[in-house]
């Protein structure tokens, strides 16, 4: 009982760690140009960007309309 305790808590741990890295699915793309328009989102790595054109370019996978919560 003491293994399948600590083999469910492993991959609890596991599952969690995966959501995290699906939210950015690339790197930085720096020749990417963007308006200067603040129409701030928040990005699922909890980081506000100016628009969601800074978001994409920042390789980030989706995010919200408005700035992040503190």
């Amino acid at each position: 009982m003491k293994y399948l305790s600590i083999s469910l808590l492993f991959l609890i741990a596991m599952c969690q760690k995966d959501d995290d890295e699906t939210c950015l699915i690339d790197q930085p793309d720096l020749n990417v140009v963007c308006i200067e328009i603040y129409q701030p989102v928040c990005g699922c790595d909890k980081v506000t960007y100016s628009n969601n054109c800074y978001a994409n370019a920042s390789g980030v996978s989706s995010w919200v309309d408005g700035e992040c919560a503190d």
